[in-house]
């Protein structure tokens, strides 16, 4: 054989060996990388209790202090019904839940017990046990007290009308129920999204009526001394033929306020988030790129935290019919782009009657986000919904 034709063959033996090596070292630091990323992830039950119905901690809010975590939820009896929710509803009660090691563990507290005495939308109060809501008329002290906590709900989450309760000591006790006003809008139907702005002055995201009077347009709203008194500051997008709701906001700065909401098309039928930005402090608002283009059967409600090192975190649930999955999100810069979709769960065989994020950061550094979740798909599965938790380390997906 030719000197040359040798020396040529030889050459590419060499380059196949570099290219087969490379290759290998890539495929051995994806499968690194992919391992870290499945030891960050750690899925834990929050509540669960056979013949029971456990959901929605998107609509009571979520506080973090330290190590102690306080998250609500609605508990009722577990009952097969053709809608979408397996629920008794005149047996649903507001609780809460309760870690003081960073979400590991958890203790139940009932809200009725701890002085949530008013009726609201699945806390079924019965007549003679439920206390009416009254006027708030000595202002919250400070809202800047670490201890301090407030909780919006509503008897129809359509057109409201809303109350509030607020606590002093960590949620172990609340002071409410008080009336929340309409603002000039065909109702307020809320749950909780709430910035602290001063000792007397926070920010509320609200839910409210459309013209139809049905639910799907967001408003943001203004106490500036300490709760007696409420003021509409601006509406958030226009109307949709769908619905905005549920907002899930942080602030950026003195003056920029990044909001993130659940978002529905009719025609065609599209569940998304929708993303509003305001630099102005809330005066106006100019809509950003949708975070998720599609969140499936149902959709999903927003869980957006301001992470210590600058990145925006945001969880979301695609709800199926086929195995619903628990997202998450990351934007280093501010919202304005999001990487890619990250699934934390998945293949449980969860129905689509799953989701309602919320979420914190541990002073470790981990996000604890906490929804409700099924197995029912499952062969022989319980049926039964409950509350669960994913502890992630946000460290890993950098």
């Amino acid at each position: 054989m030719d000197i040359s034709k040798i020396f040529q063959l030889k050459r590419l033996i060499l380059l196949a060996i570099i290219i087969t090596l490379i290759s290998c070292a890539e495929k051995q630091k994806n499968n690194s990388v992919s391992d870290e990323s499945s030891k960050a992830i750690q899925h834990l039950r929050v509540y669960y209790e056979e013949g029971r119905f456990a959901g929605w901690p998107a609509n009571n809010g979520i506080w973090i202090w330290g190590e102690e975590i306080l998250v609500g939820f609605v508990e009722a009896a577990h009952r097969e019904t053709e809608g979408f929710h397996t629920y008794d509803r005149e047996t649903a009660r507001n609780k809460y839940a309760r870690s003081l090691d960073g979400g590991e563990t958890w203790t139940i507290e009932d809200a009725y017990e701890n002085g949530m005495t008013g009726y609201a939308y699945d806390h079924s109060i019965p007549d003679e046990l439920a206390d009416p809501p009254v006027q708030l008329t000595e202002p919250i002290e400070d809202f800047r007290d670490p201890r301090f906590a407030i909780t919006f709900m509503r008897d129809d989450y359509h057109d409201g009308p809303s109350t509030f309760y607020y606590s002093m000591n960590r949620g172990s006790e609340w002071n409410g129920p008080y009336s929340f006003p309409n603002l000039g809008t065909n109702g307020v139907g809320t749950r909780t999204d709430y910035i602290v702005e001063g000792p007397q002055t926070l920010s509320a995201f609200m839910n409210v009526a459309k013209e139809n009077g049905r639910e799907g347009r967001v408003i943001y709203s203004k106490t500036t001394d300490g709760g007696v008194n409420w003021e509409l500051v601006s509406w958030i997008g226009e109307e949709p033929e769908g619905f905005d709701i549920m907002p899930s906001t942080v602030r950026l700065s003195e003056t920029e306020i990044y909001t993130v909401m659940r978002s529905r098309e009719l025609e065609p039928r599209r569940d998304f988030l929708k993303a509003f930005r305001s630099t102005d402090n809330g005066d106006s608002w100019q809509e950003e790129v949708n975070p998720a283009f599609d969140t499936g059967n149902g959709g999903s409600p927003p869980a957006l935290v301001h992470l210590e090192d600058g990145r925006l975190a945001l969880t979301y649930i695609y709800r199926s019919d086929y195995g619903s999955r628990v997202h998450l999100r990351f934007s280093e810069d501010q919202g304005e782009t999001w990487g890619n979709e990250i699934t934390l769960r998945s293949g449980d065989g969860a129905t689509k009657d799953v989701g309602y994020p919320r979420m914190v950061q541990r002073p470790d550094g981990k996000l604890v986000v906490i929804y409700y979740w099924n197995n029912a798909l499952q062969h022989e599965a319980d049926p039964y919904r409950y509350i669960a938790t994913t502890i992630v380390d946000p460290n890993a997906y950098e």
